[in-house]
């Protein structure tokens, strides 16, 4: 079975009592919303991932503050040729602030639109199991950087 890894940085931005996210086109059709944030380049630094993607998904510099916690998820999904492919996504989640930049729609990329969204109302959100993961780690902020699998 072919083996699949990917780490990826995201940010949790509160601001006012709202949390900006992203909006991404969902498998299947229609949308989710996602945190800004995205796969690490070759070579690249976390810390820089996460100043780099949030800034092309919703047009603000950050400055990362914390590094909230790791979330790793593996799974086994289908390939693209057939077969399937044992995936293993790590995901670092930092928290940040914002230092400059307008909020914009990234054009070409990966989401089509950002926007804040009220804390009390982002469960109501069609989003990805990241968001929730992303919050809990915010408000918990556990000291072994995780949050505890289900049953665990």
């Amino acid at each position: 079975m072919r083996k699949n890894l990917r780490v990826a940085a995201y940010a949790i931005c509160v601001r006012d009592g709202q949390l900006l996210l992203a909006r991404s086109p969902a498998p299947g059709g229609g949308f989710e919303w996602v945190l800004p944030g995205g796969g690490m380049e070759h070579g690249e630094d976390p810390y820089d991932t996460v100043v780099r993607e949030v800034e092309e998904e919703t047009g603000y510099r950050v400055e990362p503050t914390g590094l909230l916690g790791v979330d790793s998820v593996r799974r086994t999904v289908p390939g693209r040729l057939g077969g399937q492919v044992d995936h293993h996504g790590v995901a670092l989640v930092y928290e940040a602030r914002i230092t400059g930049g307008e909020l914009r729609y990234e054009a070409n990329g990966s989401t089509d639109m950002a926007a804040w969204h009220p804390m009390d109302r982002v469960a109501e959100l069609t989003r990805v199991p990241m968001v929730g993961k992303g919050l809990s780690l915010w408000r918990e902020r556990p000291a072994a950087g995780r949050i505890p699998a289900a049953g665990s």
